[in-house]
């Protein structure tokens, strides 16, 4: 007779209670994952028309600059933020950026990298680019734990580069990049990027999204350094995932749903900085508060309760924004007028 595994002996010698609701935490962030997306493909498609407007000489539907394009330009953020910081004044040109960069930075120190995994577009995108890999091939792929650590490791290199060239660049050298031509219409030269894909860069994007459906998040994981900055920030959050010993039952369900391959049936407190509070763990544990998401003094934190709080903290930052009259970039437009048009020459000083 087969002797029973170590963890079927555990689950039988504790008296365990099933979970008696169901967890609705992935339908609750899916909704915000699918509302934050179409947002976003509503100002590219708003920016669009508005960069269109200009490059035919004032023909077609003329629409305002969304500021919210200014989340995609993070070096320009940081570059701002460092300004900010030094001088105290607001930046005139992409202040939406810097504050979108401390909305996400505050909602990561609360609640752990959770701007990753309920927000972020590219995120998102990679999340069903693997889940799509997994209906194709039926499984997943991940690399070697020899292979997964330095690989983890490139994002950080990536931000650490980023914030090198931030630290070393003086307000006065920051304020000349920003406010010349190319720092101008860095939002324009972003979307011609896409626009006008150079056959290097069409390879790039092809392979990562081959990577994505053969590896989940393989873009977040391994080399977005936006997520390696927002990681570091996690590290102070209060908010964490825990484990009750009592209550588990070894099953290691957590371990495997986790998608930053996390061992979380084998922690008290999951502390990671990778950790993205996706509460995918949580929502597969069968035994009734045996793991949840909490805040100090071992205080639950509901999934709607994390929701809410994300969206009042990115509510709160772009609205204090508006309201000081910080959000809007106010160029003329004779400006756009003249460098939307040869966007084309404008190369990186």
């Amino acid at each position: 007779m087969i002797s029973a595994t170590s963890s079927e002996r555990s689950r039988r010698k504790k008296c365990w209670v099933r979970r008696s609701s169901a967890d609705r935490s992935q339908l609750l962030r899916r909704a915000m994952q699918g509302l934050f997306l179409a947002l976003n493909v509503w100002i590219g498609f708003q920016f669009y028309f508005f960069v269109r407007y200009y490059e035919s000489g004032g023909e077609g539907w003329k629409v305002p600059r969304p500021p919210g394009v200014e989340g995609w330009l993070p070096i320009a953020s940081l570059m701002n933020l460092k300004a900010f910081l030094v001088t105290g004044r607001v930046p005139a040109v992409h202040p939406a950026g810097m504050f979108l960069l401390m909305a996400f930075l505050g909602v990561s120190i609360l609640f752990r990298k959770a701007f990753c995994s309920w927000l972020c577009p590219v995120g998102t995108v990679s999340e069903y680019f693997g889940k799509l890999g997994r209906s194709i091939f039926r499984r997943s792929f991940t690399p070697p734990f020899w292979a997964d650590i330095p690989l983890r490791g490139v994002k950080y290199a990536l931000m650490g580069l980023f914030v090198y060239v931030t630290l070393t660049m003086s307000v006065s050298n920051i304020r000349a990049f920003l406010e010349g031509p190319y720092g101008l219409i860095a939002d324009v030269k972003m979307l011609n990027f896409f626009r006008f894909l150079s056959p290097t860069a069409a390879v790039v994007l092809g392979a990562l999204a081959v990577a994505s459906l053969l590896v989940p998040n393989v873009w977040c994981r391994y080399f977005c350094p936006y997520g390696a900055w927002l990681g570091l920030g996690a590290l102070f959050s209060p908010a964490r995932i825990r484990r009750e010993p009592e209550a588990c039952i070894d099953c290691g369900k957590c371990a495997k749903a986790c998608p930053s391959r996390i061992p979380v049936d084998r922690l008290i407190a999951v502390r990671s900085a990778e950790c993205t509070g996706c509460l995918e763990c949580v929502a597969i544990c069968p035994a009734e508060r045996a793991l949840f998401m909490s805040l100090p003094g071992k205080r639950r934190l509901p999934p709607w309760a994390m929701a809410a709080g994300i969206a009042l903290v990115i509510l709160g930052v772009v609205g204090f924004a508006r309201y000081t009259g910080n959000w809007h970039t106010e160029l003329p437009e004779r400006v756009y007028q003249e460098l939307i048009p040869r966007a084309q020459e404008f190369s990186h000083p």
